[in-house]
């Protein structure tokens, strides 16, 4: 019986060797396969990617550097084209069918949102790169973007103070979708609670890929005769280009009005004249001109890299925080499953937590070990003629996210999973 099945066996494995299967069979068990989930066409193509494109260059730095448990990456990549039900459909695709080990991707929240019922029925692992609202906690999910103590409510204090000229009024100017409205709120309950009142705060949204600024950035000036005003921008994708021209078009400098960005980087800018912006601002937790060896190295990799593939106007390519978070999450991720000896989901969920990593915004950032958010600095950015940003506030050294804000009510001794 034994030697039947033997035989059995050996008459099968010769069949696909005799096929041809046998080397796709040898390949698949040295590989493992990653999905790359980002909006390569459509309103978010402008911002997501660039981070297509520098997850496949950290695959290819992985790959050399002796890969994953000995293993190479092979990256599945794509294109949700902008199309919020259709990143759920791709997400399925990539974990049922193309069975991926973890996914990088997503940009909007409502596209996180999309998917994240698919990763939890399938019990997949999703690594979300981009400053998000908060308001959430999933266990299939590592936030390696900026949660709103990170990112939106430091901004604001710092337009509030004397170095950010004493804003007394707000214009809380948004893409209509869940990031937006969501930020807005936690920034408005922040605002009363330092004695802003609601006839001091203007709140205005547009869709997504909308265009024409005109009325919008003229009412901005309206308002702000009123008293000292800022600008909290939380549009998304390419309707900052038409936004930005418009405060040029308009004479609005940041001298009389400055307008602080959540989602507007180096690759936003790119495609715009800066020098009508300059002074201008913007909050991350990386900007390329932040100075020191980690970063020059980053930015030489990516540079070498957009040159050598071939990238559209690779001589001009740029970093931001987005391409930064997601280079940190895949090699937090390889560590995670070497830790863990494994790419099985829950053991590398138990691994992730405490993974440290040398990052290019200058500190060894730390995996929280119970909330799935990065232990972050912020930095504050001034936009300069180059369409870089110089930095003129930034953290003493990482903070601990709080996915959940204490101005919402209801969030009282909400903490980890």
């Amino acid at each position: 019986m034994k030697r039947r099945l033997v035989l059995k066996q050996l008459t099968a494995a010769s069949l696909l060797a005799m096929s041809g299967w046998m080397p796709q069979l040898m390949a698949a068990e040295d590989t493992i396969k990653v999905g790359i989930l980002h909006s390569l066409s459509g309103t978010m193509a402008i911002s997501e990617t660039s981070l297509k494109d520098v997850a496949l260059m950290t695959i290819d730095e992985i790959n050399a550097n002796g890969g994953v448990m000995g293993k190479k990456l092979e990256a599945v990549i794509v294109d949700p084209a902008s199309n919020w039900p259709l990143f759920a459909e791709k997400a399925r695709q990539l974990i049922a069918q193309d069975k991926v080990s973890v996914v990088f991707g997503c940009w909007t929240s409502v596209s996180r949102k999309s998917v994240l019922p698919v990763f939890k029925e399938l019990n997949s692992l999703l690594f979300y790169p981009v400053q998000y609202e908060g308001e959430e906690l999933e266990k299939n999910v590592f936030y390696t973007g900026a949660a709103p103590n990170q990112q939106a409510i430091p901004a604001v204090e710092y337009l509030m103070s004397e170095d950010g000229g004493g804003a007394k009024r707000f214009v809380l100017l948004g893409t209509d979708y869940v990031y937006p409205r969501t930020t807005n709120k936690i920034l408005r309950a922040f605002l009363h609670s330092k004695g802003v009142k609601d006839s001091d705060i203007d709140e205005v949204y547009t869709p997504f890929g909308h265009a024409d600024y005109q009325t919008i950035v003229a009412n901005i000036k309206r308002f702000s005769t009123g008293g000292r005003t800022a600008v909290i921008s939380t549009i998304n994708g390419d309707s900052n280009v038409p936004f930005y021209k418009e405060l040029g078009n308009a004479g609005l400098k940041a001298t009389d009005v400055p307008v602080v960005a959540f989602s507007v980087g180096e690759e936003e800018l790119r495609g715009v004249d800066t020098k009508p912006l300059v002074g201008h601002l913007a909050a991350w937790n990386y900007f390329q001109s932040i100075n020191n060896p980690v970063n020059t190295a980053f930015i030489d990799k990516w540079k070498a890299y957009a040159k050598a593939k071939n990238l559209p106007n690779a001589n001009t390519v740029v970093t931001n925080d987005p391409m930064e978070a997601t280079y940190v999450g895949m090699h937090m991720w390889k560590q995670a499953v070497e830790k863990a000896k494994s790419t099985d989901v829950d053991k590398v969920i138990a691994a992730m937590g405490g993974q440290t990593f040398a990052a290019p915004d200058g500190f060894t950032i730390e995996m929280d070990k119970t909330n799935h958010h990065l232990h972050k600095p912020v930095f504050i950015g001034e936009i300069n003629a180059n369409g870089q940003f110089d930095v003129v506030w930034k953290s003493k050294g990482p903070i601990r996210a709080q996915p959940w804000s204490p101005y919402i009510a209801g969030n009282e001794g909400k903490q980890g999973l």
